[in-house]
C-alpha cells in the first residue's frame, strides 16, 4: 500500500501537470479562452461539455499535456475528481484554477488496492494532488486511513479476520493510543454476557466469541460508548442461510469495523471525550452445539429472549454489549451493525439507515452527514410495532414473525437495551459496495463514518 502522505502535498509551485475541472454550464465560457491547439483538440474528442467529457489536453511541447474533466458536482463533493485520482498515471497534478478542497479525499480513496492475496504485480504510482491549502491534509488523510482500516477489515476473508483478528486490531489500537484493553471470554463471557457467549459457542477452537473493550481519555471528560457488531462470519446459524446469501457474511463484521476506525479518530484528534469502544466479536455456526430456535436466551440486563430465528444473531450480542456500555453511564452511544437485508431493500446498498431516541443527536448526524456528503436516512423507532416483539414465553423475541418493518423491529430490539435518559444513535449499515463508483471501489466500504465523526467533531472538538 502507497504511503497515504504522499498523495497530498503542498503547492509550492512544483513541476505538476494541471487538471481542468469545468461545470457543464461553464463550457462554452471556459472553451473561448483556450487557445487554439486546445479548441482543436476538444473538437477531435467531439467533446459536448457534457457531464463525464474528458480528453488529454495538448501543451506548447510533446510532453506538456494537461487533463480536463467537465464535472457538475459540486465543489464540495469529496468524489468530484476521484476519477482522475484512479486513473491517471503516476505523477504530481494540482487544479488549474481553485484548490481542490474537500476532493482531496476522493482523490486519496481512488488509490486504495486489497493486494493481500495478490501476486506481485506491476502497479502503479502515486498519483500526488497539490493544494494551497495544507492545512486540511492532515485531517483529510486521518479520513482516509479510518476508510481504508474499514475497507481492508471488510474485505479480509473470515479465514484470516475471526474474533481473535478483531482483538488483535483493537490490541494495535490501543497500543498507538495508550489506552488500555479488556477481553472477556470463557466462563466469563457465559456468566457475564450470556448471550454473546451463546451466538458464538459453536465456533471451532480459535474462533471462540469474546466481549473486547478498549478504554481512553481522561475519566473527568463526557464519556462516549462506540459499539460494534463484529459477527466475523455468519452461516444464520441453525436457521442456516441458502450459499447465495452466506457469499458476503465476511463483511458481517462491518459494524465493528466502523466502530474501530471511529474510535481510531477520536484517539488520533484526542477529542476530550473518555472513550469506551466495546466489539462483540463472534462466529454464528453451524454445530452440534449451536443455539437453537426456540431456545430462550438470558441476557445480561436480566431480560430473557425468546430465539425465534438463529440468523437474527446480531441483535442479541449488541444487547449484551449495549447493557455493558450503559453501565458506565456514558453521554451517548452510537452503534454500528450490518444489521438487517430489510434495510438495504428499503433504502439500498449507499444509505445507513439512522434510529435515534434523541431528536436533537438524529438531527445533528442528518446535518453532518448532509455538509460531509456522507448521507443517512432516520427510520422511525415506532413505539406502534414494539408488540411484535412480544413472546408467548419470555419477556420478548429476538425476531417478530412476518416480513413486516425488520429494520425497525430490530432497533426497536435493540432500545430495550438502552434506557431512555441517554442519547443512543443505530446505524445499520451495509458496509459493501456491490458496484464500483469513482473512489470507492467495489468491496468492503465505510458508510457513515465520516458523518459520524463530523458530528463528534462539532459536539466535543471545543469543549474544555
Amino acid at each position: 500500500m502507497t504511503d497515504l502522505s504522499l498523495l497530498l502535498q503542498p503547492d509550492r509551485g512544483q513541476s505538476a501537470r494541471s487538471i481542468h475541472v469545468v461545470h457543464p454550464d461553464q463550457w462554452q465560457d471556459w472553451l473561448k479562452e483556450q487557445p487554439p491547439r486546445i479548441r482543436t483538440a476538444i473538437a477531435a474528442h467531439k467533446l459536448t461539455g457534457k457531464a463525464g467529457n474528458r480528453a488529454i489536453l495538448p501543451g506548447e511541447g510533446p510532453e506538456d499535456w494537461a487533463m480536463l474533466l467537465v464535472c457538475d458536482e459540486a465543489e464540495t463533493s469529496p468524489f468530484r475528481i476521484a476519477s482522475l485520482g484512479e486513473q491517471l498515471p503516476e505523477g504530481s497534478y494540482r487544479l488549474a484554477s481553485g484548490e481542490p478542497g474537500a476532493a482531496m479525499l476522493g482523490w486519496v480513496l481512488a488509490q486504495y488496492r486489497f493486494d493481500r492475496y495478490r501476486k506481485d504485480e506491476a502497479t502503479q504510482g502515486p498519483r500526488v494532488l497539490l493544494t494551497g491549502e495544507p492545512g486540511r491534509i492532515e485531517e483529510t488523510l486521518r479520513l482516509a486511513t479510518a476508510t481504508f482500516k474499514v475497507r481492508d477489515l471488510v474485505n479480509t476473508p473470515a479465514s484470516d479476520m475471526g474474533p481473535a483478528e478483531l482483538e488483535a486490531e483493537v490490541e494495535a489500537l490501543a497500543k498507538s493510543h495508550g489506552a488500555t484493553v479488556t477481553v472477556t471470554r470463557g466462563d466469563a463471557l457465559e456468566q457475564g454476557y450470556p448471550m454473546i457467549h451463546t451466538v458464538g459457542m459453536a465456533a471451532a477452537r480459535g474462533r471462540e466469541p469474546r466481549l473486547i473493550e478498549l478504554e481512553w481519555g481522561n475519566p473527568e471528560h463526557p464519556r462516549l460508548a462506540l459499539v460494534g457488531k463484529g459477527v466475523c462470519f455468519d452461516t444464520g446459524g441453525l436457521d442456516i442461510k441458502p450459499s447465495a446469501g452466506m457469499r458476503l457474511m465476511k463483511k458481517d463484521m462491518g459494524g465493528a469495523a466502523h466502530a474501530i476506525a471511529l474510535a481510531g479518530l477520536v484517539m488520533a484528534q484526542r477529542l476530550p471525550v473518555r472513550l469506551h469502544l466495546l466489539v462483540a466479536a463472534v462466529e454464528n455456526s453451524v454445530a452440534g452445539n449451536a443455539f437453537r430456535p426456540g431456545d430462550v436466551l438470558s441476557t445480561r440486563k436480566g431480560l430473557t429472549v425468546e430465539n425465534t430465528n438463529t440468523d437474527a444473531e446480531g441483535r442479541l450480542i449488541l444487547g449484551d454489549a449495549l447493557t455493558k456500555a450503559v453501565e458506565g453511564k456514558p453521554g451517548m452511544i452510537l452503534d454500528f451493525a450490518t444489521l438487517t437485508g430489510a434495510a438495504r431493500v428499503a433504502l439500498g446498498p449507499d444509505l445507513p439507515a439512522l434510529f435515534a431516541n434523541d431528536d436533537a443527536l438524529a438531527g445533528a448526524l442528518l446535518d453532518a452527514g448532509d455538509n460531509v456528503k456522507d448521507p443517512l436516512w432516520r427510520l422511525p423507532l415506532w413505539d406502534g410495532y414494539d408488540e411484535m416483539l412480544k413472546s408467548d414465553i419470555a419477556d420478548m423475541v429476538n425476531a417478530p414473525d412476518g416480513p413486516f418493518a425488520g429494520p425497525i423491529t430490530a432497533a426497536l430490539f435493540l432500545r430495550r437495551f438502552v434506557p431512555k435518559d441517554i442519547a443512543w444513535a443505530h446505524l445499520d449499515l451495509f458496509a459493501w459496495r456491490p458496484a464500483a463508483k469513482p473512489g470507492r471501489p467495489k468491496g468492503g466500504d465505510a458508510m457513515g463514518l465520516r458523518a459520524t465523526w463530523a458530528m463528534l467533531k462539532l459536539r466535543y472538538a471545543d469543549k474544555p
